[in-house]
C-alpha cells in the first residue's frame, strides 16, 4: 500500500504595498458587499492594496493620447451672431466667419453646409473641434423645407460612420464627423417662435441634440426676456418638441435634478462678443452700448456662462454619448430594417407599434427601445 503524501505547504503570497504616487483613500480599505445567493459572487475583505483605483488614471492617459472630437452645428438667420458666439464659447477664432455679410457678398440662394476644423488644447487636453455653419438658412422669402439640406447632412454623417463600422477590416479609430450638438438661434423678437423655428426643431430634434438660444438678448428688457423665454417653452411643449437634455434620458435622480434646472433655464438668452473692455479695473468680454458695457460672462447680464458651463463643462461627454447611443443607434437600426422590410422582425415590430400605450409601457427596456426604433422607421420609411 502506497504512502499518503501530505499536501505541499505553499507560502502565503506577499501583498504589494500601495504605490507612493497613489493618494490614500480616506474611507479606509474597501470591503466588497456580499452578492447573489449561496455564496456565489460573494466578496471578502481585501488583504492589502491591489490597484483597481488606478484604472481611472489609465483611462485618462489613454484618452489624453488619442484626444477628443466635438462637432457643433450652428443654425439660424444671418446677423444673429452665430460665429461670434461660437468664438466666445471657445475663446478663439474657431468659426468659419468672424464678420457679417459684406455688401459685395451675395446671400446664398439655398442652404449651404460649410465646416471648419481646429485642434484646440487646454491643460494638456487636445480636442478637434469642428464648427458646421449653415449660411442661407431662413434668409429667403420662401423658406419651405429649408431644413432638409441640414437633415440630409446629419444623416450623411451617420451613414459615413456606419459604413466604416461594418467594414470587415475597419479602422482602429473611426473618424467621427457626426453632429454632437446643434445650437439653434432664435431671433429676439419678444413675441413668439416663427413657424420656421417650430418646423425645424420638430424635424431635427429626432436626429440631433438641439439646444435653443435667444440671440442678442441684450436687445430685450429683463421683463421682455423673461416673458419671451416662458412663451418659447410653452410653444415647444405644445408642439411636442423636446430639446436636449430629454427627460427620458435622465439616468437617475441626480441627473434628473441637474437636468431639470437646465430645462427650466432654456432657451438660454445669450450675448456673444470677442472684444474686451475695461470694467471696474478688469478686462472683460462685452458689448459696448451708450448705457454701458454688457458683460458676456456676467450672469446678471445674460446667460452665456450658463450655456458654456452646461455645454462644455458638464454635458459635453453626455452630448457625445446621446448622439452615439440614441440618435446614431436609431439611424443604424432603421437602416438595417430598410434592407428587409418584410422579414418577421419587421412584421412583429410593426404590429407592436400598433398596440395600446399601456401594453407598450409594460415592455422590458430592450423591447421598448426596439419599439421606439420601429415607430421612427414606420413614420419615415426609407427616408435616409
Amino acid at each position: 500500500m502506497s504512502e499518503i503524501v501530505p499536501p505541499e505547504v505553499r507560502p502565503k503570497p506577499v501583498v504589494p504595498a500601495k504605490p507612493s504616487h497613489v493618494a490614500p483613500h480616506s474611507s479606509g480599505p474597501f470591503v466588497p458587499s456580499p452578492q447573489g445567493t449561496g455564496g456565489e459572487g460573494r466578496g471578502s475583505a481585501l488583504l492589502g492594496y491591489i490597484g483597481i483605483d488606478t484604472i481611472i488614471e489609465q483611462m485618462r492617459k489613454k484618452t489624453m493620447k488619442t484626444g477628443f472630437d466635438f462637432n457643433i452645428m450652428v443654425v439660424g438667420q444671418s446677423g444673429l451672431g452665430k460665429s461670434t458666439l461660437v468664438n466666445t464659447l471657445f475663446k478663439s477664432q474657431v468659426s468659419r466667419r468672424t464678420t457679417s455679410w459684406s455688401r459685395d457678398e451675395k446671400i446664398p440662394k439655398t442652404v449651404e453646409i460649410k465646416s471648419v476644423s481646429h485642434v484646440i488644447e487646454e491643460g494638456g487636453v487636445k480636442m478637434k473641434l469642428t464648427v458646421i455653419d449653415t449660411p442661407g438658412f431662413g434668409d429667403q422669402i420662401n423658406n419651405e423645407n429649408c431644413w432638409e439640406p441640414i437633415s440630409k447632412y446629419i444623416n450623411e454623417q451617420y451613414e459615413k460612420f456606419l459604413k466604416e463600422e461594418v467594414n470587415i477590416a475597419r479602422k482602429k479609430r473611426i473618424p467621427d464627423t457626426r453632429v454632437h450638438c446643434c445650437l439653434y438661434f432664435i431671433s429676439p423678437t419678444g413675441h413668439s417662435l416663427r413657424q420656421l423655428d417650430i418646423e425645424f426643431m420638430k424635424h431635427l430634434s429626432r436626429v440631433v441634440n438641439i439646444i435653443p438660444v435667444i440671440a442678442k438678448s441684450d436687445t430685450l428688457t429683463l421683463d421682455e426676456k423673461t416673458e419671451f423665454k416662458q412663451r418659447v417653452r410653452k410653444e415647444l411643449e405644445a408642439c411636442g418638441i423636446e430639446c436636449y437634455p430629454q427627460k427620458e434620458f435622465d439616468e437617475d435622480m441626480e441627473d434628473k435634478s441637474d437636468n431639470d434646472k437646465i430645462r427650466e433655464a432654456m432657451p438660454f438668452a445669450v450675448v456673444g462678443s470677442d472684444k474686451e473692455y475695461q470694467v471696474n479695473g478688469k478686462r472683460v468680454l462685452g458689448r459696448k452700448t451708450a448705457w454701458g458695457v454688457v458683460e458676456v460672462e456676467n450672469p446678471n447680464h445674460c446667460e452665456f456662462s450658463l450655456l458654456r458651463d452646461f455645454m462644455i463643462r458638464s454635458h459635453l461627454q453626455d452630448l457625445k454619448e446621446v448622439t452615439h447611443n440614441i440618435h446614431y443607434e436609431t439611424y443604424r437600426a432603421k437602416r438595417f430594417c430598410s434592407y428587409a422590410p418584410f422579414n418577421p422582425l419587421w412584421n412583429w415590430s410593426s404590429s407592436l407599434v400598433a398596440q395600446p400605450l399601456q401594453i407598450r409601457k409594460s415592455l422590458s427596456p430592450s423591447l421598448a427601445l426596439l419599439t421606439l426604433v420601429s415607430e421612427f422607421a414606420l413614420d419615415n420609411p426609407f427616408q435616409l
